[in-house]
């Protein structure tokens, strides 16, 4: 296996030393060379043909942004942003993934004495799979964005409102041991639950701009940074006919409504007098993810039985395959999204390996599979 070679921009000389240690610490990744700023970086894109990006979004002369507009138009390259944990790094961070970038992590921290390994293997795994991304499915995502630009946003937004990554892969039966799933209720409590990782943020995207405003209710796991997730359902609020938000404890379930997880809780669906209500669990991660899909597909199972919607997404690992399984082998429609649309064909390449999806669909066709089920 040929190493990933890598090419580190950040204006830090301090950031671009531990980034580079971390990924030359892995066997198959390279990094070929660091640059200081977008004017270096490109240069040394061109003589030194780097595999993958590493690209910080605040840098003097050129912003990351500016400089990810130009590469995807003229240069396509697997990029990994590397993000500030704030609502301004979150919403740049968006716009970036937009644009074409494969994944992101935050900015390290200059005290990493107890979390440098955990941190070094997320971003050693993020290049890793950035580098397998084809380059023409960067610039269909950069056609994408242009096209996006072109027309504006049908709805506007009228209202204000580190992926968990540990060594122990614990089962769903920590948060939900298995137990028979519920016959199925009226028309009112249909419920569509979705999962989504690498990736994710623009599928989920794609799929909530093709659903109407009497769409059955949506619950959703992305796997995302705590302090990302209530920016990421703004975003969402913001293109959707549907009312968007992150979740909330005891939150009422309602038809035209998303409830996106906390970056740092388990979403479950619960019955509570006679309604549905979003719960949020801080119990140990899943799959080492928190929130989990397989923790929510499970909860639905559990709660909505029969009368579930299944969606798995773009994503690296099998977080969501087994739960999405467990939907369909009680009579759930199940959806997996096809390996050419996906960013990583990890989850829903696994969920269709095992048999837990009814269809496998391109990102377009989603949105028009789960309407021809809904009731």
């Amino acid at each position: 296996m040929s190493k990933v070679k890598v090419l580190v921009v950040d204006d830090s000389s301090l950031v671009r030393q531990m980034l580079s240690d971390m990924l030359s610490s892995d066997p198959f990744i390279e990094v070929v060379g660091t640059a200081s700023d977008p004017y270096d970086a490109r240069d040394k894109v061109k003589s030194l043909r780097p595999d993958v990006l590493t690209l910080d979004i605040e840098m003097p002369r050129m912003d990351g942004v500016t400089f990810l507009k130009n590469l995807m138009r003229l240069h396509p390259l697997p990029v990994v942003m590397v993000s500030t944990l704030t609502e301004k790094g979150a919403d740049i961070t968006f716009e970036a993934l937009d644009l074409g970038a494969v994944d992101f992590v935050t900015k390290p921290k200059i005290d990493l004495e107890h979390t440098f390994e955990a941190y070094s293997l997320e971003i050693r795994r993020k290049v890793k799979i950035a580098a397998k991304v084809e380059k023409e499915q960067l610039a269909r995502q950069y056609e994408r964005y242009v096209k996006n630009l072109e027309s504006k946003p049908k709805y506007q937004p009228n209202r204000v409102q580190t992926p968990s990554s540990v060594p122990e892969k614990l089962s769903v039966d920590a948060i939900l041991p298995s137990k028979p799933a519920p016959k199925s209720f009226g028309k009112t409590q249909q419920v569509i639950a979705l999962g989504a990782s690498t990736g994710g943020t623009e599928a989920i995207k794609e799929v909530l701009m093709r659903l109407p405003e009497n769409t059955p209710p949506i619950v959703i796991s992305q796997h995302i940074p705590a302090a990302f997730s209530l920016p990421f359902a703004n975003r969402m609020d913001s293109i959707s006919a549907m009312r968007v938000v992150q979740a909330e404890d005891g939150q009422e379930i309602l038809p035209g409504w998303v409830y996106i997880a906390p970056g740092d809780r388990h979403l479950l669906v619960e019955k509570l007098g006679g309604k549905y209500v979003c719960r949020l669990n801080d119990g140990p991660p899943v799959n080492r993810h928190k929130p989990s899909v397989d923790v929510m597909f499970r909860s639905v199972l559990q709660t909505v039985g029969t009368n579930a919607i299944g969606v798995i997404l773009t994503g690296m690992g099998a977080d969501g395959a087994q739960g999405l399984k467990e939907l369909r082998e009680i009579g759930v429609h199940t959806i997996a999204q096809d390996e050419k649309t996906s960013v990583v064909w990890g989850m829903p390449g696994e969920a269709t390996k095992i048999g837990a999806a009814e269809e496998v669909l391109s990102l377009d066709k989603i949105s028009e599979k789960i309407l021809s089920w809904a009731k």
